[in-house]
Formats: structure tokens, sequence, C-alpha cells
């Protein structure tokens, strides 16, 4: 019975829908559109105006190509000011007397916040912040653009 099912298998594209998940090491460690669903569903729900950012983690390799120790990466990690905005509270930018023009940013878009803005928390594989919505400083494209002190 194995044998037949493991025939209707086809391993090699199993294995290159498992690659495809994963980013290179030496590329930018978190890829949005790679999130998978029950991941996000497992991540708190922020309440309230609250949202939850993902703090951008950077490359474990440097352009001269030296790999970076974990530990580097992960303190890269925590003083980081840019991060993805996984998720908002059914409040975030409801205020219109505080946001006159709107909302400063939306779920899916990378922000500049303060070093030390928000609560911190860890998951497994990181570290994720819970941010008010007037705490966000700006909205960028590319988290690489910005360089950490």
């Amino acid at each position: 019975m194995t044998e037949s099912v493991t025939s209707s298998i086809d391993i090699s594209a199993a294995q290159a829908a498992m690659a495809s998940m994963y980013v290179p090491p030496e590329d930018r460690v978190l890829d949005p559109t790679k999130v998978d669903q029950s991941i996000l569903d497992r991540m708190p729900q922020p309440t309230g105006w609250r949202m939850l950012i993902l703090p951008y983690r950077g490359k474990s390799k440097t352009a001269g190509g030296l790999h970076l120790p974990d530990k580097v990466v992960e303190d890269g990690q925590l003083s980081t000011v840019v991060g993805y905005v996984m998720k908002q509270g059914p409040l975030c930018y409801q205020d219109e007397a505080k946001f006159p023009a709107g909302a400063w940013c939306k779920t899916g878009d990378w922000v500049i916040f303060a070093r030390y803005a928000g609560s911190r928390f860890r998951i497994d594989g990181g570290e994720v912040r819970i941010l008010n919505d007037d705490e966000i400083l700006a909205v960028i494209g590319d988290p690489e653009d910005i360089l950490s002190l």
C-alpha cells in the first residue's frame, strides 16, 4: 500500500514546493508574500488601536560574503526600527480628531517606529511587537533601505 501512495506523489514537486517557501539566508529573512494563513491566525490579534508588527531581521550574510552568527542577526532584530504590519486592531486610525487625513499605514506595509516603542515578546522564530497606531513614524517601500545604528 505504501508503494502505491508513494508512487502517486511527485516527490520532486513536493520538495520544490517546500523549498519555494524559504528565502535564502543571504536574502531578506522575511518575505511577507510567504506568510502562511495558519501562522497569521496563530499570532495575537491586537485590540483597540494597537497593531502587530514583525520586526525586520536583516540578512545573515554581509555584502562581502561573511556569514553573521545567529546572535548578531537576533540582536539586530531587537534593535531594529523597521517592521512589517501583520495585523491591526479594530480601532486603528479610527480617531478622526487624531488622524484627520486618515490612516498612516495599513496591514502589509513596512514601517519605521521608535527604537523602544511598543511591547515586545518572543514567539517561535523571533520577536514581535504590539505598537499603538500613533507610534508609526513613516512608511517605507524596502526595509533594506534603512540602516540600523
